[in-house]
This record gives structure tokens, sequence and C-alpha cells, in this order.
């Protein structure tokens, strides 16, 4: 919570790169312990609205060709003018939190579109467009690294346990994405 809120003071201070989305944070940790709570809480607070939150459950983008169903299928493919689920919801709400929840199921492809958005703030749909991600905050979950915090938990501290989940978490992300 304090990293969240210490990004977005920093980014209202503007001392934030203003060519990116206002924070982009990876949440770990076991299923309920409120990982989407807190998404739900930073969207009603930075925006008025529990509305201001889009989430995408990633175990639905597996596939390589699931990559177009983000940012919209190219010219001449079926679907070609209803856009993207990602772009589509950022474009008709800049101003959001986006949640892309257990994002390590998701295809490796997606990954690049995804530091796309982190290291620009925008992303380029199926139509052309580009889509701006400057006003949004992204948050990503995952559950990796889970079985180790409840398997041993009160064995270590909170530093011995965050090297044994971010050893996971590398062999898993490249390392530009962590």
């Amino acid at each position: 919570v304090d990293a969240v809120s210490n990004a977005i003071r920093r980014s209202r201070a503007g001392l934030a790169d203003p060519n990116r989305p206002i924070g982009s944070f990876l949440f770990l940790g076991p299923t309920g312990v409120g990982k989407t709570e807190l998404c739900k809480a930073l969207a009603n607070f930075m925006f008025d609205s529990d509305e201001a939150m889009v989430r995408i459950d990633m175990s639905e983008f597996m596939e390589k060709h699931s990559v177009s169903r983000l940012v919209g299928a190219p010219p001449g493919y079926v679907g070609y003018e209803e856009g993207g689920y990602l772009t589509e919801a950022v474009r008709r709400r800049p101003y959001s939190v986006i949640l892309l929840d257990e994002v390590e199921k998701a295809h490796p492809d997606v990954f690049n579109i995804l530091l796309q958005v982190l290291d620009d703030g925008r992303l380029t749909d199926g139509q052309g467009r580009t889509v701006d991600f400057r006003n949004t905050v992204v948050i990503m979950t995952s559950n990796l690294g889970s079985d180790l915090i409840q398997e041993r938990f009160g064995e270590l501290d909170y530093a011995h346990m965050k090297e044994l989940v971010l050893g996971v978490v590398s062999h898993n992300f490249r390392p530009e994405f962590i």
C-alpha cells in the first residue's frame, strides 16, 4: 500500500515520467490477501468510481493469437471493427486502473504488448489508432510464490521470504518486465 501511495504522490507532484502510466505494479500473494480489493479501492480513490477499474483475466490470453483480442484484429480479419479488449477499454475511459489478473498465465507475446504500454505509455490498436495509457495505473497480479509463502510462513523473516518469492518471479518473467 505504501509503494502504491508513494507512486501516486510522485506522479501528482510531477516527478514521474510523463510518457509512462501513472504507476505500474506487480502484486504477488496467495488468493484472498486483498490484491484485487486494493485495485478497487485505488480506482475509487483516484477516479471516484469502481467502474474506473478495467479487469482483464489474463488466463484468457494463453494462446499466441490472443494478442489480437487485446489490441484488436488487423484490417481484413473478422472483428476488425470491434477493437481490442484492452485498447477499447482505455480509449473509452482513459483515466482508469487496469487490473491484469493472473498475469503469469498470459502468452509471452502478450508481455511484449504490456512492455510497450509500460515503457511508452501508448499502444496502437488494430485500426491504427494510438491509445494513450499515461493516465492509467497498471496493476498486474500473480499467485507466483504463493506456495512458498504458505509453506514457510512464520519460519522466515520478510527479507528472506521476499528473496525466495522474487527468485520464483524472476524465473517466470523477463528481467525488463520486473
